[in-house]
């Protein structure tokens, strides 16, 4: 029996559909974007940007309880002493580097352990909440501990969208804070 093909064939449903995949594949994979250069090429360095002046506020804001904890509990200076000055640290390291157009970018420098409150929320950013530090040295320390194990998970959930070099910079980071959270909640001088 012989096969008689119309002189206009439609498409079928499958290639409709495989067609439809494609083109939506095709935008989300070139995204919307408003200016002329090369797709991309701006928006990695404002999403690096933007994810560390983020983490440096994160940072600033944890700063703020160690200088809290240490103003209420000046007992503890030589235990938090060195791990608020890896925070400053990492505060400093996470800073963005200068923009291109020359004018330099403000490097964070660590607040006073003296000051409470020595480092101002960036512009446009909600103030930080000012949580008040336990009366007792080992609730304090477990708070910390708590503030220090939370930022450090909310930072290793971030790296998977973060540029290559900074999200290498955030594992670090992450992992310090993980260490730091053990280190407040173990015993000094016990052995493990």
């Amino acid at each position: 029996m012989p096969l008689t093909t119309p002189s206009r064939r439609s498409p079928s449903r499958r290639s409709l559909l495989a067609g439809a995949a494609g083109v939506t594949g095709a935008v989300l994979l070139t995204g919307c974007s408003g200016s002329g250069g090369a797709p991309g090429a701006d928006s990695g360095i404002a999403l690096d940007r933007r994810m560390r002046e983020s983490a440096v506020r994160d940072s600033r804001r944890l700063l703020e309880r160690y200088d809290a904890t240490l103003a209420a509990h000046p007992g503890l200076a030589e235990r938090l002493g060195p791990l608020r000055a890896a925070v400053a640290a990492h505060a400093t390291a996470l800073a963005p580097a200068a923009p291109a157009d020359g004018k330099p970018s403000p490097r964070p420098g660590p607040p006073s352990p003296s000051a409470s409150g020595a480092a101002a929320p960036a512009a446009g950013a909600p103030a930080a909440r000012k949580e008040p530090v336990p009366a007792q040295p080992a609730e304090a320390l477990s708070a910390l501990a708590d503030a220090e194990r939370d930022l450090s998970e909310a930072r290793t959930i971030t790296l998977a969208g973060a540029p290559g070099e900074l999200a290498r910079m955030l594992a670090s980071v992450a992992a310090c804070g993980a260490v730091h959270s053990y280190l407040l909640t173990s015993t000094p001088g016990a052995a493990s």
